[in-house]
C-alpha cells in the first residue's frame, strides 16, 4: 500500500498507483507541490547523469520525497493534459537508477519506477523516498550544490540550510545505533549463550511506514514467503532456523509479532530459534549455531560454529527483511549481525569440504566476534539482494577465517531467487 501526493489530490485511499488516479489529477489540474513534479517528457538517455534528472531527483530527496511524473503537460504549474513518453524498456529504467546513484553525492537508493497507462498513452513516475542521508549533492564540473524543492520551484539550498540537514543526518546516525543496540540486546535477552552460541540478527527500517498492522494472517504468509525466499539463496541442505519455529501459530508480543520456538525437545534443543516482526517493519531472529550435531550420536562443543549453520542462518534473516519489507511498505534498512557466546573458550568456525568432512587449520580462534553493521536497501533487484545476502554471509564467516562459501549462491547463478 502507498499513499503518495497524486492520492491525497484526488482524495484517493491508499493503495496502488493507477491509470485513474493519474487521469483524475490531470483532469482536475492538479498544480505541482514540494512532493509532486510534472514533466513533458523524459530526459534523453544518453548522458543521464549529466541531464537534470539527478537534480530533480536529489532535490525531492532533499525535501522528503515524491513523484516526478513523466508524460504530464502542465501550464502555470497546473496539469493539462496526458502525453505519451514513448518507448521506454528495462534497460532505459536501469539508466535512470544508475544515473540516481551515480550523479548524485551520496547516492539515492530505492526509487520506484512505474509505468502507468497503455503504449501510446503512456507516462511514467519515479517515487522518490524520503532520505536520511540529506544533503543529496549534484556536481557540475568544478561546482556542487544541493538542490531542494520551494513550493513548486526546485531552488539551491543557502550555507545555513545545509548545515543544519548535516546535522540531522548525524543525529539520525545517532537515533540509529540507539535502535539497533535495543533491538540486539532484546533480541538475545534471556536466551542462554554459555550452552551453545547464538547467532543474533536484527534490522531496522531507516525510516518506517507507519500503515496497518500486519495481520495475523499477513505475519503467516511473510514468513512462509520468506522460508522459501531462503532456500532458494541456498543451494546445499542445511540447518535453517524458520524451520524450527512455528509459522502457523503466532503470539502476539510487544508492538510485535513472534514465532515460537518448537526445538524444544532434548533431541532437538540444539537447533532452536526465535524470530520476531515488529509492527513497525523491525526483524529479530536468534538462532542457535554452536553446538550442532555431528552425527547421531555426537555433537559440536557449543563454541564450535560451523559456516554452514551462519549462511542458512544469514539467508533466513535476509528472507524476512525481504518479504517483511514487502508487505510493511518499507525500503532501507539497518541491520546488525554478532554472535553471542558467553563462555571463556574462543569461538571456532569450521566449513566442511564436498565429503562432508571438516577442513582442517582454515578457522581462526575467536575470542569476541565483532558485531556487524550494515544498510541494505531491502527491495531492489533480485541479483543486487542476493548479493547483499552472500556479502553478509561472507562478512561473518571470514571473522574465524573461512573463505569458501558452500551454501549461499553466488549472484549469478542461474538458480537465483524464485
Amino acid at each position: 500500500m502507498s499513499f503518495t501526493a497524486l492520492h491525497r489530490a484526488v482524495g484517493a485511499p491508499p493503495g496502488p498507483l493507477t491509470e485513474d488516479i493519474l487521469d483524475a489529477a490531470v483532469a482536475a489540474g492538479v498544480t505541482e507541490t514540494s512532493d509532486l513534479d510534472w514533466k513533458l517528457e523524459l530526459p534523453p538517455a544518453k548522458g543521464l547523469p549529466q541531464t537534470d534528472f539527478p537534480k530533480d531527483v536529489a532535490a525531492m530527496a532533499n525535501s522528503g520525497g515524491g513523484l516526478i511524473v513523466y508524460g504530464v503537460r502542465e501550464s502555470q504549474k497546473a496539469a493539462t493534459e496526458r502525453v505519451d513518453v514513448g518507448e521506454f524498456d528495462e534497460a532505459y529504467e536501469r539508466s535512470l537508477r544508475s544515473a540516481a546513484i551515480t550523479g548524485i553525492s551520496p547516492p539515492v537508493f530505492g526509487l520506484h519506477i512505474f509505468r502507468v497507462g497503455a503504449k501510446g498513452n503512456q507516462a511514467v513516475v519515479i517515487e522518490v523516498p524520503a532520505s536520511i542521508d540529506g544533503p543529496h549533492l549534484i556536481y557540475r564540473n568544478d561546482y556542487f550544490g544541493a538542490p531542494v524543492r520551494n513550493d513548486s520551484d526546485t531552488v539551491w539550498m543557502k550555507e545555513r540550510q545545509i548545515e543544519a540537514m548535516y546535522r540531522a543526518r548525524f543525529e539520525e546516525r545517532r537515533h540509529t545505533t540507539e535502535a539497533l543496540d535495543a533491538l540486539f540486546t532484546d533480541a538475545s535477552g534471556g536466551l542462554n549463550s554459555g550452552e551453545r552460541a547464538l547467532l543474533i540478527a536484527v534490522a531496522h527500517p531507516r525510516i518506517p511506514r507507519f500503515g496497518a498492522r500486519l495481520t495475523r494472517d499477513g505475519i503467516k504468509d511473510v514468513l512462509s514467503k520468506a522460508r522459501d525466499l531462503a532456500l532458494s539463496f541456498t543451494n546445499h541442505g542445511g540447518i535453517h532456523p524458520l524451520n524450527n519455529v512455528d509459522l502457523q501459530s503466532f503470539r502476539p508480543g510487544l508492538r510485535r509479532w513472534v514465532a515460537v520456538n518448537i526445538a524444544t525437545s532434548e533431541s532437538t534443543v540444539w537447533k532452536a530459534s526465535w524470530v520476531s516482526i515488529h509492527h513497525d517493519g523491525s526483524v529479530t531472529l536468534a538462532a542457535t549455531v554452536g553446538g550442532h550435531r555431528m552425527d547421531r550420536d555426537r555433537y559440536f562443543g557449543g563454541w564450535q560454529v560451523e559456516s554452514a549453520a551462519i549462511e542458512c542462518a544469514i539467508a533466513d534473516f535476509m528472507g524476512l527483511i525481504r518479504t517483511t519489507a514487502e508487505a510493511a511498505g518499507n525500503d532501507d534498512y539497518d541491520v546488525r549481525v554478532g554472535i553471542d557466546w558467553s563462555r571463556e573458550q574462543p569461538l571456532r568456525i569450521l566449513t566442511r569440504d564436498i565429503g562432508g568432512f571438516i577442513y582442517d587449520g582454515v578457522s581462526t580462534p575467536l575470542h569476541r566476534f565483532t558485531p556487524i553493521d550494515t544498510t541494505l536497501n531491502a527491495i531492489g533487484p533480485d541479483s543486487d539482494y542476493l548479493g547483499h545476502v552472500r556479502d553478509l554471509a561472507l562478512d561473518c564467516v571470514n571473522q574465524g577465517g573461512v573463505s569458501n562459501l558452500l551454501v549461499i549462491q553466488p549472484p549469478d547463478s542461474d538458480d537465483q531467487i524464485a
